[in-house]
């Protein structure tokens, strides 16, 4: 199993969580971006820089995904093309998503898209809690330890 993180949009505080697990359970784990990321020096984490454009980042993450990999991801889309290649992905505020959920999510993004084009305000989300963060934390270590193969 390896980790691939959708990096251009993961807050910092989010990837020092992953770059500890990374090292804590010796799983490789990829930072794609269309931007230069500063990673700490390990044997464990990479950095993969993709062209800028559109959803550049996220087809090369599922591209490279195989089945059993975790992607850690905001993006909706990317979290349903990693489900239908065999993946889990796992949203930066705790949240995974699954074949049980991954459609309610993209009718509920579709649906707030709308009315953010049809001139709606949604707000967006709100700035990350302790909470957020903490749930996280929890997620990825609860999801490591029941599927990283010793």
């Amino acid at each position: 199993m390896k980790i691939w993180v959708d990096a251009d949009a993961c807050p910092t505080l989010i990837k020092n969580i992953i770059f500890r697990a990374a090292n804590r359970t010796k799983t490789v784990t990829t930072l794609v971006a269309n931007q230069l990321i500063a990673t700490p020096p390990s044997l464990y984490i990479k950095k993969m820089l993709v062209p800028g454009g559109f959803d550049v980042a996220d087809q090369k993450i599922v591209a490279l995904l195989e089945a059993g990999d975790l992607v850690i991801t905001a993006d909706i889309p990317l979290a349903a093309a990693v489900i239908e290649k065999g993946g889990t992905a796992l949203n930066p505020r705790g949240e995974l998503y699954t074949s049980n959920n991954i459609n309610e999510r993209l009718a509920l993004r579709d649906f707030s898209t709308h009315l953010r084009s049809s001139g709606v305000n949604t707000g967006g989300p709100s700035q990350y809690s302790q909470r957020d963060i903490q749930t996280f934390a929890n997620a990825l270590d609860t999801y490591l330890t029941l599927h990283k193969k010793a």
